[in-house]
């Protein structure tokens, strides 16, 4: 779930070989939507998204009682935000101008085992 369209594009080119993408979005509230009825495994999360952060999506689906992994991916290289990740159970940070070698690594080992 990215709010850009061309990145989400490239995560599917990334992730499809590898595994079944039952959902893309482009805002927090959409994809809190799509989670509520899709009931993914795996969930990846742009931080920066319209409506809602990825964080506050996360966090929303703890509360909501989700068990999927988390999976965040992001632009900013921060690390207040890579423990603001860890703290509402994000599993993996990934930086985007990354994704295409760290992507499918972290999400595999997130479906397999929920911790990275």
């Amino acid at each position: 779930m990215d709010d850009s369209e061309a990145i989400l594009d490239r995560v599917t080119t990334v992730l499809a070989p590898r595994c079944s993408i039952i959902g893309a979005v482009t805002d927090g509230v959409t994809a809190l939507k799509a989670a509520a009825s899709l009931h993914p495994d795996v969930i990846v999360l742009d931080i920066s998204m319209p409506g809602m952060s990825g964080l506050e999506v996360a966090a929303s689906l703890r509360d909501a009682g989700s068990t999927a992994a988390v999976v965040f991916l992001s632009v900013h290289e921060d690390e207040d935000l890579m423990q603001a990740a860890r703290k509402v159970g994000g599993v993996a940070y990934i930086s985007k101008p990354h994704l295409m070698i760290d992507l499918v690594p972290a999400v595999m080992h997130a479906g397999e085992h929920g911790e990275i």
